[in-house]
């Protein structure tokens, strides 16, 4: 850090300047709102990032901020690539501006903040007049040279990571092949339940009303919650209040099963964007080995096969209870749920191992990134040494 505090001791010791982003870059949407999918050699960018390859490029490395989906997320367009209308190209308009400093300035902005609109937008007109500082491109090349390094320890960290996770998805598969199993129908193990099909009345506080974007992650997420009255709660059907030990899963959108094991000792409801399952006999079947079955591609190619041909996919109790399971004595599913209950701490438990220290060196990015990118303005400094002057002059 010593380098950077030397530059801007020797090139800027009064502040840099700040400009609009509008006067320093040129900003245009990506082109077309399909997307080029002909196994080209150059990747196609949209908000998200990488969503396939085409033959032919229409940008080189820039930023590039989610325009319409993922709107406001900032991205970095690696080499030549092709980037869609859902994407804003983030161009320099000359040398004085190092693309890969603008990149880590945007991430800064927190763009999102402007997204507007039913269907999340944010136009070049929403953030193109905010200022940025533009210090001399020496600077500007030794800041990038510094994050960048924290980068690529998190890509190291990101590749062994995803190692993992394969290692993990790979052992989840063989442990939970059919061998010489008993079979079973889903409906014989396990009752199928679906939420509140109305919206109910929300209050301020009361009883939790999950949705399915409370277990669309790992683990029950209350972050964003809402509530019932106790009141509603008692008149609510029994199909939409879990207990605790049932299996909460999604029942639409693009993380269609996906399970989270409600493990609370408090009354929850649920809307009919989750459903849940709850075990018959504890001792044919774990609800841990359930929920591991549920993540695995024995669950998901049967789903695959129901929903492949609908146009809007979603779970129905009425097939799902016909999906077959292979069910292996107790102690053995007790086994298999002790070695992936491992395998899953380490791919996702973020208060250990890998995932901890991804997150760390995600904390160390931030900090300064926002530390080596807050200059003094010259212009306020300039503005203020004027009124500092003004007063002396009327004091004299």
């Amino acid at each position: 850090m010593s380098r950077i505090k030397d530059l801007i001791k020797e090139l800027c010791p009064n502040g840099v300047e700040y400009k609009e982003i509008k006067d320093v870059t040129d900003l245009y949407y990506g082109k077309g709102n399909s997307i080029p999918t002909d196994g080209g050699q150059y990747p196609v960018y949209g908000c998200y990032g990488i969503v396939g390859n085409t033959s032919t490029y229409n940008n080189e490395n820039t930023p590039i901020v989610g325009h319409i989906g993922s709107a406001g997320k900032v991205i970095w367009g690696q080499g030549k690539h092709y980037v869609t209308y859902n994407g804003t190209i983030c161009k320099p308009k000359n040398n004085n501006l190092n693309s890969r400093y603008l990149y880590h300035l945007l991430t800064t902005l927190h763009l999102e903040q402007y997204v507007k609109g039913s269907q999340p937008f944010l136009s070049i007109n929403d953030f193109n007049r905010i200022k940025i500082p533009i210090p001399p491109l020496e600077v500007q090349e030794e800041i990038v040279r510094i994050l960048d390094k924290f980068g690529e320890l998190e890509a190291e960290l990101e590749a062994e990571l995803e190692a993992r996770q394969s290692q993990y998805e790979f052992w989840r598969g063989k442990l939970l092949q059919p061998k010489t199993y008993k079979k079973y129908k889903l409906k014989d193990i396990a009752d199928l339940y679906l939420g509140l099909t109305y919206t109910p009345n929300y209050v301020s506080s009361g009883i939790k009303f999950l949705s399915s974007i409370n277990i669309s992650k790992d683990y029950l997420d209350l972050s964003n919650v809402k509530y019932i009255s106790e009141e509603e709660f008692n008149t609510c059907t029994s199909n939409a209040k879990p207990k605790k030990g049932d299996i909460l899963f999604v029942r639409v959108g693009s993380n269609l099963g996906h399970p989270v094991i409600y493990n609370l000792d408090e009354p929850i409801c649920i809307f009919v964007s989750v459903g849940f399952a709850r075990i018959k006999d504890s001792n044919v079947i774990s609800n841990k080995y359930l929920k591991y079955w549920m993540t695995s591609n024995l669950f998901k190619e049967q789903v695959k096969a129901k929903t492949q041909n609908s146009p809007k996919a979603n779970l129905n109790s009425t097939w799902m209870k016909e999906f077959t399971i292979s069910v292996p004595p107790i102690e053995i599913q007790n086994r298999i749920v002790e070695v992936l209950d491992k395998f899953d701490t380490i791919c996702y438990d973020f208060g250990i191992g890998l995932p901890a220290e991804k997150e760390l060196r995600q904390q160390q990015y931030e900090y300064y990134r926002d530390m080596l990118l807050t200059f003094a303005d010259t212009n306020e400094i300039i503005l203020q040494t004027d009124r500092q002057t003004d007063r002396q002059t009327d004091k004299q």
